[in-house]
């Protein structure tokens, strides 16, 4: 049998389903390997900050499992690389197959054979020809040679494909078809004594930044963070955990220059940090720009609650004034979210991530509210991304927009794309542009009270609570005034931790 033939039997015998079957599998294996770096990273983080676990077997503890995360980290990494060829392989192998069955049963019909048409021919027809003259090619007989032409380019491909996916392994140690025998030998294959090099962020929107962080080991992702604090503290896509690092970074840098810009925030801060700390509360510092004095303060974990609010206040709202009454609204609403639907995790985030308005030029228009909700989108798209970079799961994001801090939301609504939340409560606003399904947005509510004036005043819009508006009216106190909308004891807050947690539905 000739060569031509013998690669034609093969391809037409190979067993694709199994092929098939083993890069499926493969692909399950690589899809658990990011969750469980992330749960590695976790610990290695935890151990290493001394929070759980202080003194030399601490030190040697974070050590070993850091190690562990950077190994996994390389056979992610070298595991995703081979998928993509092994991929390549399977969808190769099953076009080789069937073109090569295809071929084998009509090789009959090919004047001289199969082989030697093949083997002979510079152009189909002058092939023909040449072995028998005068012969005119069939159209059955065409088919034929270019189905086995097909086959025998597909099946250098599946070569191909398999020569690539064994070198993308090559760098653990796979070889040959064997592999290192324990942890040991496979962490020869991998440096995790320093840092590994890695490239700078890229500029891109925050799922570029997402998937260009999770290409990091731990050590790498730690040294970026200690090389360049201020760059990555605000940059949109990172998991909650780098920025909090980061910024906790200027925040201690700040309060060694009690004199410099931003130092009545930074001290604010501080001692609101404290404060949630000493109370038994976590909290993540997610956005720290002082010289534009722009806060986010998070209680609970972005990277892994099961759901996020974000409180957008309205105007008159600096950090270093008003903190500390906003992180007291957070509470409120991730206990009442708490009391909604019991055994859920919940992370609310106090978002003074645009310039709140403090005099009429500003008041009095949507300056602000424009900035702002460009701001908001890519805050919410980050946070978002930031999640995947640590393989968690999306949470239910919710929007608490207070006052012009509707305005915002409106404005956050007009930036190219649909805002990454599944609610918004819009509570005392002074009016929307459009109606509800404008925001793009699944759920929305609104609350305004009888007599908060802010809302009479309509100033910038439709009424939120106008029938033609079609948003989900959440009660309301009969005397509650424009900031009472989350005050503990009235029913408006109840129904945010409804909405928060899930637990509420618009209709």
């Amino acid at each position: 049998m000739t060569g031509v033939a013998t690669r034609l039997q093969a391809a037409a015998a190979w067993d694709v389903p199994r092929v098939q079957g083993a890069v499926t599998a493969l692909g399950e294996v690589a899809e658990r390997l990011p969750t469980w770096r992330a749960r590695l990273e976790g610990v290695a983080r935890a151990l290493g900050s001394g929070e759980v676990w202080a003194g030399p077997a601490a030190v040697s503890a974070a050590g070993a499992v850091r190690e562990v995360s950077v190994v996994t980290w390389a056979v992610e990494r070298a595991l995703g690389s081979s998928l993509t060829s092994f991929d390549r392989l399977a969808a190769e192998a099953g076009t080789a197959h069937d073109l090569a069955r295809e071929a084998l049963g009509r090789s009959d019909e090919i004047p001289g054979g199969l082989a030697a048409a093949l083997a002979g021919r510079d152009r189909l027809a002058a092939a023909v020809g040449a072995l028998v003259p005068g012969t005119a090619l069939s159209p059955s007989a065409s088919a034929a040679l270019a189905a086995a032409e097909a086959a025998l380019r597909h099946a250098a491909g599946v070569a191909a494909a398999a020569e690539d996916a064994g070198a993308a392994l090559s760098g653990v140690g796979v070889r040959e078809a064997s592999a290192p025998a324990d942890f040991p030998a496979l962490a020869t294959w991998v440096p995790v004594a320093e840092p590994m090099c890695g490239t700078a962020a890229p500029s891109g929107p925050p799922q570029a930044v997402a998937l260009w962080w999770a290409a990091l080991p731990l050590p790498t992702q730690l040294a970026a963070l200690r090389a360049d604090p201020a760059g990555l503290g605000s940059r949109d896509g990172l998991p909650a955990w780098a920025r909090d690092l980061a910024n906790r970074q200027l925040l201690a840098a700040a309060r060694d220059a009690p004199d410099g810009p931003g130092a009545a925030t930074a001290r604010a801060v501080a001692r609101r940090i404290q404060a949630e700390e000493e109370s038994g509360r976590e909290v993540q510092v997610h956005l720290l720009d002082l010289a534009a004095d722009r806060v986010v303060l998070v209680l609970g974990d972005l990277d892994t609650a099961d759901a996020v609010a974000l409180l957008v206040p309205g105007i008159h709202n600096t950090p270093a004034d008003d903190l500390g009454a906003l992180m007291g609204d957070a509470r409120d609403v991730q206990r009442a979210a708490r009391l909604a639907a019991p055994g859920i995790t919940v992370a609310t985030a106090v978002w003074l991530g645009y310039d709140s308005p403090t005099h009429p030029g500003q008041i009095l228009t949507r300056r602000n509210a424009v900035d702002g909700g460009r701001e908001l989108a890519d805050s919410l798209a980050g946070m978002r991304a930031g999640r995947r970079a640590v393989a968690a799961a999306d949470a239910r994001a919710t929007v608490l927009a207070h006052s012009y801090g509707t305005v915002v939301v409106d404005e956050a609504a007009d930036v190219p794309g649909v805002l990454d939340a599944e609610a918004v409560v819009l509570l005392g606003s002074p009016g929307m542009e459009e109606d509800a399904a404008s925001l793009e947005i699944a759920e929305v509510y609104d609350a305004a009270a009888a007599g908060d004036l802010v809302v009479a005043s309509r100033w910038f819009g439709t009424w939120t609570g106008a029938a033609d508006f079609r948003s989900t009216e959440l009660p309301v106190s009969p005397d509650a005034g424009h900031s009472d909308y989350y005050d503990p004891e009235g029913p408006t807050l109840t129904a945010i931790g409804e909405v928060v947690a899930g637990a509420r539905r618009p209709g």
